[in-house]
């Protein structure tokens, strides 16, 4: 029985990395940044300054100038997608089964996610992605480190 949890459990992962590259590096973004120059781009598609996009989004939600669908799904999105990611990392590295190490690599995984987007011209680096999606990434470990759900996954 545990053998056929593995195998569901590798098999979902590879189904959820294949969503997600093809969520986060191909899906359509337009026009973004054509015909300017990599510094220019980065300049342009950048955001560190911490939840000012979170503070932009709640912001037109309450004032009804924009669709209250586009900074949900944008908020929500950024989360729910990372969930499983808490999840899968302890299951399959041991050293991320504590929170210290599993902190370190979420950290360096979304770090390469944002950059890789930049990079690649098929998104934007934003500080505000990176909490979302760390959060989301805790909310999956802290779901892992119930104890009925470590002694069903492993």
């Amino acid at each position: 029985m545990k053998t056929a949890i593995k195998v569901v459990i590798g098999l979902s992962f590879l189904l959820y990395a294949f969503v997600m590259i093809m969520l986060l590096f191909f899906d359509y973004r337009g026009t973004m940044g054509n015909g300017l120059s990599f510094f220019e781009y980065v300049k342009s598609s950048s955001n560190f300054v911490p939840f000012d996009t979170i503070r932009t989004y709640l912001q037109v939600m309450l004032n009804g100038s924009m669709n209250r669908d586009i900074p949900i799904k944008n908020l929500a999105g950024n989360i729910i997608l990372f969930i499983p990611i808490g999840i899968y990392l302890p299951f399959f590295m041991g050293r991320a089964r504590k929170l210290g190490a599993a902190l370190l690599f979420m950290m360096l995984i979304l770090l390469l996610i944002e950059s890789i987007q930049l990079v690649t011209r098929r998104g934007v680096f934003d500080i505000d992605d990176f909490f979302l999606n760390m959060s989301g990434a805790l909310i999956g470990f802290a779901i892992w480190r119930i104890k009925i759900v470590q002694k069903w996954l492993t």
